[in-house]
C-alpha cells in the first residue's frame, strides 16, 4: 500500500522558505516510506515568499527594483505582476516583508518606533507605473510598527505636527501627529482596487493591539511599547478625523496587520481581507488535503499565537474537516502549543535534536528538519505495527 502524504508547511523565518521546508520534510518522509505519494503544497501567509508564490501560481512575473528599506536605506526588492496576458486586470502583489520585513532590520537596529513602511508605498507606485489597476498587499513578517504612515507618505500624503512640520519616519513620531493632508496623494489610487491580505486577529489598538502583542518581538522595551501604543491611538484618531474610513481603525479585524499597515491602507479605501481566502484560492487546498492519508505541516514556532491565524492552524482545521490526521513539526514549542489540538492537530514535535545556538540551527536547518521528520515517521511506523499486532 502506498501512502499519500500532503506536506503543507509555512517557511521558517530567516532560515528556509516554505518550498525549502516542504522539500526537507519530503526527504525525511522518503527515508522511511520510499514509495510514498507525496504532494508538496508550500504555503505563504502574506509574509516572506508571497509575491514569488503567487507569481508562480498565477503565471505572472517578479519585477526587481530598489526601494527604501525599514531603516531608511535602499534595499533590493521586488513585487509580482499578474494578468499581463489580458486574462484580467493587471494585478500587482506587493509583499511588504520584501521591503519592510524584520529580516531587513539589522539586529542592532530593531526599534519598531523608528522603522518605516515607506518602501511599501514606493512599491505600490512602481506597480501603478507598470499599469497595475489592482494591488494586493501581503502582510506578514514585518519589522515595522508605524501604522502604514510611511507608506502613505510615499504615496503623497503629508503628516504634520502642530507647527506644520513633516513628521520623521517611524511609529513613535505619530505621538506628535496633528494632521494628515492627502491633497498630494497619487491620483491613480482613486482608480485602483487596493486589497490587503492580512491576519484578521491583528488589531491596531487596545490591550491586544500590535504595539503590545508584537512590539517586544520587534525589539521594543516595555517603555517603548507604551509610547508606540499611544502613538498608534493618535494615528487612528487623526486618520478617522481627516480621512473618514468605512471601518473602525482601532479595532476592526486586520487593522493591526504588519504593525498597523492594514489601518493605514484601510484609511485610503483598501479592503482588508482574511489572508487565506485570498492566498489559497488557486491551490485547490481542501481537495488535496481530503485525498491524503496524512498531512504534515510546519512552522518556526508553535505556541499560543499559532491558533490565531497561522498556517498550521489553517491547514489543521481544513484537514480535520476532511477527517485526515495532522502532524506538526516546529522549530520551537512554546507556551500554549497544546491549544492546537482543539483545532485538529493530532500530534506535534520540535525538530532540534539537542540544544544549539540559533546560528547553528539556521545553518543546519534543512538537515535538522529532514532528520526530525524521519524520527517522527519511524515512531509513527512503530505505533502502526503495534496496533496491527494487537489486532
Amino acid at each position: 500500500m502506498s501512502y499519500r502524504i500532503v506536506i503543507a508547511p509555512s517557511g521558517f523565518k530567516e532560515s528556509l522558505s516554505a518550498a525549502q521546508v516542504a522539500e526537507s520534510i519530503a526527504e525525511g518522509v522518503r527515508r522511511v516510506i520510499p514509495d510514498a505519494d507525496i504532494d508538496l503544497i508550500p504555503l505563504v501567509d502574506g509574509g516572506e515568499g508571497t509575491a514569488e508564490a503567487l507569481a508562480l501560481a498565477g503565471g505572472g512575473r517578479l519585477v526587481p527594483c530598489t526601494a527604501t528599506g525599514p531603516v531608511g536605506l535602499p534595499v533590493r526588492t521586488h513585487f509580482a505582476l499578474l494578468g499581463e496576458d489580458g486574462s484580467g486586470p493587471v494585478t500587482a502583489v506587493v509583499e511588504m516583508a520584501a521591503v519592510a520585513g524584520l529580516s531587513l532590520v539589522p539586529a542592532g537596529q530593531r526599534d519598531p518606533g523608528a522603522t518605516t513602511t515607506y518602501g511599501v508605498g514606493e512599491l505600490i507606485r512602481a506597480a501603478l507605473d507598470l499599469g497595475a489597476r489592482r494591488v494586493l498587499v501581503g502582510c506578514g513578517d514585518s519589522g515595522t510598527s508605524d501604522g502604514g504612515a510611511g507608506a502613505l507618505q510615499a504615496l503623497g500624503a503629508r503628516l504634520t505636527d502642530h507647527e506644520g512640520r513633516e513628521l520623521p519616519p517611524g511609529g513613535a513620531a505619530l505621538t506628535e501627529l496633528a494632521r494628515v493632508d492627502t491633497s498630494g496623494l497619487d491620483r491613480r489610487l482613486a482608480a485602483t482596487e487596493l486589497l490587503v491580505a492580512c491576519n484578521p486577529f491583528n488589531v491596531l489598538c487596545g490591550a491586544h493591539g500590535v504595539a503590545r502583542v508584537f512590539g517586544p518581538q520587534k525589539g521594543a522595551s516595555p517603555a517603548e511599547v507604551e509610547v508606540l501604543s499611544a502613538a498608534l491611538e493618535r494615528w487612528a484618531a487623526v486618520l478617522t478625523r481627516d480621512l473618514p474610513p468605512a471601518i473602525d481603525l482601532r479595532s476592526a479585524p486586520g487593522t493591526g496587520a504588519s504593525g498597523g499597515l492594514g489601518a493605514g491602507l484601510a484609511a485610503l479605501g483598501a479592503r482588508l481581507l482574511p489572508r487565506f481566502e485570498v492566498l489559497l484560492d488557486r491551490l485547490d487546498l481542501d481537495a488535496r488535503l481530503a485525498r491524503a492519508d496524512l498531512v504534515i505541516t510546519a512552522e518556526g514556532a508553535l505556541d499560543h499565537q499559532t491558533v490565531r491565524g497561522k498556517i498550521p492552524a489553517e491547514v489543521a482545521s481544513r484537514a480535520h474537516a476532511a477527517g485526515v490526521p495532522v502532524f506538526v513539526l516546529a522549530g520551537t514549542i512554546g507556551p500554549g502549543a497544546h491549544l492546537v489540538r482543539a483545532i485538529g492537530v493530532d500530534a506535534y514535535s520540535a525538530i532540534l535534536p539537542a540544544p544549539m545556538s540559533l546560528p547553528e540551527a539556521i545553518e543546519g536547518s534543512s538537515e535538522i528538519l529532514a532528520d526530525a521528520t524521519e524520527r517522527a515517521l519511524r515512531i509513527l511506523e512503530l505505533g502502526t505495527r503495534l496496533a496491527v499486532r494487537a489486532a
